[in-house]
């Protein structure tokens, strides 16, 4: 009889967990046959028609890319920008595993495997941009430890794979194999360290790699503490991030929003915003000057557009309480920081460089594909996560209801 207990056990408390986790998918609210949905298929097939598209015919035929301008749409929005939007899992991840900060661990998850999309789109977009796809194995066997870009590939890879483990316990859970999940939550703690020593050079390294451009880039942009710039921005648009999903997914999902997280979020915030708008002014001071941000050009223009709206007014609104404590007001603030960093990722990617490049007699506009394969990408990412969070233990407060 015993025996028998132990063999009917375990199996109802599978179905019991099954049976818990489609309640909590339908108290979120979660459908998959939706309109919605159906947009984000089409998108996310025309993005694959068109990379295989590019793979057969190259990387000119599928973009207006050219010697003057290298790196266009594909680096300056879905690299620079998806890999700083990732920055949120570090953090999370750290303040959880490392700090123990009990309060973010209803965020956790969410906060990785947003980060684990951002960066599989950004290896997704190196892939194609790099003009022979099929050899893009070779840094991982032919090592140029001189080389930034080296740096950048080798960091990606290993922090993909990182954030797969650390993925990886919702999937277990769900599977009911409780010794892998075991096996796996002994090496969490070390596995986060890891991931946060690779995040902090990995967000650097990739502004570290216009360290080579002094004649190109704008000086209202270029300087030698572009790395920590990207970093510090990084860090910042990655708080948002993670505030802005967890709200959204909130009102979407229909899960209740940890007001203590949100609003510690946003105080969090405040005091990097505050570091890095100290870190701009200096550079715009002790560099070009005021006056090339003032003097009505384009490239002035721009500046002041991601300044204003990137860093002035979130801290401007952030430094009332009635806002850190109001979630609507914290989900505008967000917004702000998020459409701020990626401008200066644009502007240090593409704009930054665009009076060169025209004076060299090249011109770009992103072609169609360009766009579409963008688009189809983003389109990938929230599909995804609406999948994940539909049949994943992604929300794992919900579970203790």
């Amino acid at each position: 009889m015993r025996d028998m207990t132990q063999y009917i056990g375990p199996r109802l408390g599978g179905v019991a967990n099954k049976l818990l986790d489609d309640s909590v998918s339908a108290r979120l609210g979660i459908r998959m046959a939706t309109p919605f949905t159906l947009v984000l298929c089409a998108l996310i097939g025309l993005a694959a028609v068109v990379a295989v598209y590019r793979l057969l015919f190259g990387i000119g035929a599928a973009s207006n890319l050219n010697d003057f301008w290298p790196w266009g749409l594909w680096i300056g929005f879905d690299v620079l920008g998806g890999v700083a939007m990732a920055a949120g899992a570090f953090l999370i991840a750290g303040a959880v595993h490392i700090l123990n900060w009990k309060k973010y661990r209803c965020i956790v998850r969410a906060s990785i495997l947003n980060a684990f999309f951002g960066y599989l789109l950004a290896a997704i977009s190196i892939t194609l941009d790099v003009g022979r796809s099929f050899v893009i194995w070779h840094p991982l066997v032919m090592w140029q430890i001189n080389s930034v870009m080296f740096i950048v590939a080798l960091h990606l890879v290993l922090y993909l794979s990182t954030l797969a483990t650390e993925s990886s316990p919702m999937v277990f859970e769900k599977l009911g194999w409780q010794r892998t999940l075991d096996f796996v939550n002994r090496f969490m703690v070390g596995a986060v360290i890891f991931g946060v020593a690779l995040s902090l050079l990995h967000q650097s390294s990739l502004g570290a790699n216009y360290l080579i451009v002094p004649g190109k880039l704008s000086p209202l942009w270029y300087n030698k503490l572009l790395p920590y710039n990207f970093l510090v921005s990084a860090i910042m648009l990655g708080l948002a991030i993670v505030s802005f999903e967890t709200l959204l997914t909130g009102k979407v999902f229909r899960h209740r929003v940890p007001r203590e997280v949100v609003e510690g979020l946003a105080r969090g915030m405040m005091f990097v915003g505050a570091f890095y708008l100290v870190m701009k002014v200096w550079h715009l001071v002790t560099g070009p000057g005021i006056g090339a941000a003032l003097d009505g050009s384009f490239l002035g223009n721009l500046y002041l557009i991601e300044m204003t709206v990137g860093v002035i007014m979130p801290l401007a609104m952030l430094s009332f309480r009635s806002v850190r404590t109001n979630l609507e007001r914290i989900f505008a603030v967000d917004i702000l920081v998020i459409l701020g960093v990626l401008l200066n990722r644009m502007n240090v990617g593409i704009f930054g460089v665009s009076e060169y490049a025209t004076r060299a007699g090249g011109d770009y506009f992103p072609s169609l594909m360009e766009i579409v394969l963008t688009v189809g990408m983003i389109a990938f990412a929230i599909l995804g996560f609406k999948v994940c969070a539909k049949y994943l233990p992604l929300f794992p407060e919900e579970g203790h209801h």
